[in-house]
């Protein structure tokens, strides 16, 4: 009995512990306990004859996405494990290991792929799989790089301010009581008045959004793509890569959100009126106090300027470079030499 105690008492204590690290239980020592409640499966203990692992949904990953592995193990008789994440299995990719070259893989099974274009531009990303107890399991295969996405530059000037709220009005006083001496009486006092309440601050004016510069030249080839450079003051550089068949790059400089306005402040409640002495009326309840007015929220900011400066030979893909700055002036368009900017 003791030995049954003990065992039970461990469980219990090593449940708790999964319970309280819950949002680490995929990367944590308890995948014993999600072993042994059916939640995770363990590839060690297991006899799998082949592997095949592929990109969720379509292959091919852009600078700045995102795109997620599954891998697929056979077992002699024909059973299918997949792993945890998109595949919605029971393996976890803990328990493989990921070699990736240009592309880097997360402990989920989640490939990305740097922002910058520089770094993979003229590369093709590969991911080597293998499992750990099972040398004879191996997968590798290309990712390929795409530039046809929906890339975005965005920029915004400072929000404005928000309003202070108003101070609430004060209650009135009680009136204070009649005599209560039948040969002597007198009258209840009356109630103070409540005081009103302040009125609200108004927002501050959101800020104008940044100037933008842009710059555009032509990475020629069998296939043209875009070269993009984003500039703004006080930040850094933004470079982009952009395929004209199916890609853009959409530049945004928005002004600032307004404020918020305050909210007035609660009215005082008058007071009541004192009690009143043996067959005399009460005094009189004292007069509610006026609830202050709300502010005025703060004006947004009107977009910035945005100057985008192409090469001659990118012209015929200008339609592929989509510009907002909403409230703004009219974007301008410069045509002049621009060398490759990488």
């Amino acid at each position: 009995m003791s030995n049954i105690r003990s065992f039970v008492g461990l469980h219990i204590s090593e449940m708790a512990v999964c319970l309280g690290l819950a949002s680490l239980v995929a990367l944590s020592g308890c995948f014993r306990i999600q072993v042994k409640l059916g939640l995770r499966v363990s590839l060690a203990k297991l006899p799998v004859a082949s592997m095949e692992v592929s990109q969720y949904k379509h292959p091919g990953i852009g600078p700045g996405e995102k795109s997620s592995l599954v891998a697929t193990f056979t077992q002699p008789d024909g059973t299918e494990l997949v792993t945890a994440g998109k595949g919605k299995g029971k393996i976890p990719w803990q328990e493989l290991t990921v070699s990736p070259s240009v592309v880097t893989v997360n402990k989920k099974g989640v490939l990305t792929l740097d922002r910058d274009p520089r770094v993979s531009d003229g590369k093709t990303g590969h991911v080597v799989i293998t499992v750990p107890g099972h040398p004879d399991l191996h997968a590798e295969f290309d990712i390929p790089l795409r530039y046809n996405y929906p890339f975005a530059s965005n920029y915004a000037g400072i929000n404005g301010t928000n309003g202070l709220d108003g101070m609430d009005g004060r209650d009135g006083s009680s009136g204070g009581a009649g005599s209560m001496d039948p040969d002597n009486p007198s009258a209840g006092g009356n109630g103070g008045d409540g005081t009103s309440g302040a009125d609200g601050g108004n927002g501050g004016d959101g800020g104008g959004g940044p100037p933008v510069q842009v710059q555009v030249a032509l990475q020629s080839g069998s296939h043209p793509l875009l070269q993009l450079g984003v500039t703004v003051a006080g930040h850094k550089e933004r470079f982009y890569l952009v395929d004209p068949q199916g890609g853009s790059l959409t530049v945004t400089s928005a002004g600032g959100a307004g404020g918020r306005a305050g909210k007035g402040g609660r009215a005082g409640i008058g007071g009541p009126g004192g009690t009143g002495g043996m067959g005399l009326p009460n005094g009189s309840r004292g007069i509610d106090g006026s609830s202050g007015s709300d502010g005025h929220a703060g004006s947004d900011g009107r977009g910035g300027n945005i100057t985008v400066t192409y090469d001659p030979q990118v012209k015929p893909y200008l339609s592929a470079i989509h510009l907002s700055n909403p409230g703004g002036p009219a974007p301008v368009f410069k045509e002049a030499a621009v060398a490759p900017l990488w």
